[in-house]
């Protein structure tokens, strides 16, 4: 009896020595390594290559197949044949890479101590950048074919109509490329082309000191950005001011090699714009997806137009937080102090397959092989990256990476991720490889529009109204830092790339005092809505995306195509919900203006702006109606 009884305790010690079951049953894989973690909770890589050694396989293949390239080259346009034949190869090269980086990167975030990942993941870095300077002949090989010959070969030839959007697409863009030997030289500019961001990320994350605070209960605290992020949001009013003020006085020490970095980029992506022969940055940006820069323009406009229903968001936060002035840092502070919630993964799993039925029993099957196929890496473990990402592999199935902890957000970031999973899969399962690749500008559409069903799903069923109260003040929030918050982002940008474009040097005085004004306008300042102080004006210099050249635009633009889109499913009939999986299906084979209005959203249209900007001044309406209601009886 003694034996066994032993036998027991030992056995309970080695699990609970790996696992740490937190409140709720929520598991903690936090400090467990990954070679510990249960495997029905792990994404299976090995979908991808069962081995290293297939990799390795794979990867020497692809080499071979791109040293054919240059004696394929000489005369691929000499017949239909010979064309697919070299799109056959390139297809072909473009999948496996596909395969190689996902194995590479895929398994590289599940446990960052273990660098091969990374250095297999550099090798293919290496093989993009050699096969993109090997290509440099098509578009100019192309051109000189000419639009009439290619008809032709699309007639003799059925396997090109795969690349015809493509290929017509070249035509379009004919008076904006290079000739061969300049492509060769500008292609090389890749092997350096992220220097300024790596070294502007490797500033902020690791050379910056990092200052000390004392928090109010006497607790001192180190601020890397990680714990700026989280005590930022302290519920007391005095340790959000603390930390941030700190925070930002200490990063302006470095304003200047920031803006060095920032100005570097901006002339960088101002030099390729007029390599190509285009006016502007932003044109170029824009010029590949065929977006009139009126787009941009009116996403602009018309949330400066509509900035008096933030500024009612924020009157109510500030209500609710029961403070005498609103500042800055007052943003970050939850407005629903007392609600406390958590979810099992198994709970989340149930409420997301509810709230997606609007879109069908085949979507929601989806979601099911997602949960039962291992598409989705749930928990944090040991030196595993931080954050969420999804990732689709043509051929193979699309990668979901979460953080899962229990809280509502871990729910909503399960939704947006199985969102862009859901597009990824419909489309490389409908599209040919050559269109199976949505733009980007259409990548936050499904993504957003799965988090505004669990919204509205929530909102219909929970029976708790404080709950509810944070449900709304969630959504809200993220409206905020979506639409808003991106839209003042986008507009900095536009005005950084006029300096550049006017002939001027982007200094640290010029970047801050922009930021700060704008920053101020947003938030109504001068309306005595929100307190902003000067040590804002450095918060430009950690913005990631800034370096992206015009990428932050297309979070506004996707939440306000979705919200749209799904006000469209849930109030429309079956029609409504057929354009929508349409939309999740056509991958790329449209420019995305065009793939929008097919789903029933025009975006050159800005009322389709106004359309989002309206549903989000009736939910801050519905809030403030909850927050009456709750206040009489007596819950606030």
């Amino acid at each position: 009896m003694l034996k066994k009884l032993f036998s027991l305790l030992i056995f309970l010690f080695l699990v609970f020595s790996l696992t740490v079951f937190a409140q709720d049953n929520i598991p903690d894989y936090s400090q467990t390594p990954r070679k510990d973690i249960p495997e029905e909770f792990t994404w299976n890589t090995r979908n991808l290559y069962p081995t290293e050694t297939e990799w390795e396989t794979d990867k020497e293949m692809v080499k071979q197949q791109i040293n054919r390239i240059p004696e394929m080259a000489k005369d691929w346009t000499s017949s239909a044949a010979k064309m697919m034949e070299m799109y056959n190869l390139i297809t072909d090269i473009t999948i496996k890479l596909g395969k190689l980086y996902a194995y590479a990167s895929h398994n590289g975030a599940s446990d960052l101590s273990n660098t091969n990942y990374q250095k297999l993941k550099g090798d293919i870095q290496v093989i993009y950048v050699d096969l993109g300077t090997k290509l440099a002949f098509m578009n100019n090989d192309i051109i000189s074919l000419g639009e009439n010959k290619f008809n032709e070969y699309l007639t003799s030839e059925p396997g090109l109509k795969d690349y015809k959007f493509r290929i017509s697409n070249i035509f379009r863009e004919k008076n904006h490329i290079l000739p061969e030997d300049q492509q060769r030289i500008v292609s090389l500019t890749g092997l350096f082309s992220n220097a300024f961001s790596k070294a502007a990320k490797m500033l902020n994350d690791v050379e910056i000191p990092n200052p000390e605070v004392t928090l109010s209960n006497g607790k001192k605290v180190t601020l890397s950005y990680v714990n700026y992020a989280l005590h930022r949001s302290s519920k007391d009013a005095s340790d959000r001011s603390l930390v941030m003020r700190t925070f930002w006085e200490n990063h302006k020490k470095f304003e200047n090699t920031f803006a060095i970095l920032l100005d570097a980029e901006m002339k960088s992506q101002y030099f390729s714009a007029k390599t190509r022969k285009f006016n502007t940055c932003l044109q170029a940006r824009l010029f590949g997806n065929n977006i009139d820069t009126m787009v941009y323009l009116n996403m602009v406009k018309a949330v400066r137009d509509n900035l008096g229903s933030l500024h009612k968001y924020l009157v109510l936060k500030k209500e609710l937080l029961g403070l005498d002035i609103y500042r800055y840092e007052d943003l970050y502070a939850s407005a629903v102090k007392s609600v406390e919630k958590k979810y099992t993964y198994d709970e989340a799993k149930k409420i997301l397959l509810e709230a997606m039925k609007p879109l069908g029993d085949d979507y929601v099957d989806i979601l099911k092989t997602a949960f039962a196929n291992r598409w989705i890496d749930i928990y944090p473990n040991l030196n595993k990256e931080s954050g969420a990402y999804s990732s689709g592999v043509y051929g193979v199935h699309p990668f979901i990476k979460l953080n899962y902890d229990g809280e509502y957000d871990g729910v909503t970031t399960a939704a947006h991720e199985l969102g862009h999973a859901v597009h990824s899969y419909l489309s490389y399962k409908t599209q040919p490889y050559p269109d199976a690749q949505y733009p980007t500008f259409l990548a936050e559409v499904a993504s957003t529009f799965n988090e505004n069903l669990l919204m509205e799903y929530l909102l219909e069923y929970e029976k708790d109204d404080l709950f509810k109260l944070f449900i709304l003040d969630n959504y809200l929030e993220q409206v905020r830092a979506t639409i808003f918050r991106q839209t003042l982002f986008a507009e900095f940008e536009l005005e950084m790339h006029r300096q550049v474009e006017q002939g001027k040097t982007l200094t640290a005085d010029w970047l801050s005092n922009k930021y700060l004004e704008l920053t101020r306008y947003y938030y109504g300042h001068e309306k005595g809505i929100t307190e902003v102080d000067d040590y804002i004006q450095n918060e430009w210099s950690v913005i990631p995306h800034f370096y992206l050249n015009f990428y932050v635009f297309q979070y506004s633009t996707g939440l306000m195509a979705s919200m749209a889109l799904s006000d469209m499913v849930l109030n429309g009939k079956e029609k409504e919900r057929k354009q929508y999986i349409e939309f999740l299906s056509s991958g790329g084979n449209d420019f995305p203006i065009e793939i929008l209005k097919k789903a029933g959203i025009d975006m050159s249209d800005t009322q389709s702006y106004v359309k989002a900007l309206n549903r989000f001044s009736k939910l801050v309406n519905d809030m403030e109606k909850l927050v009456v209601k709750l206040k009489s009886e007596g819950k606030l």
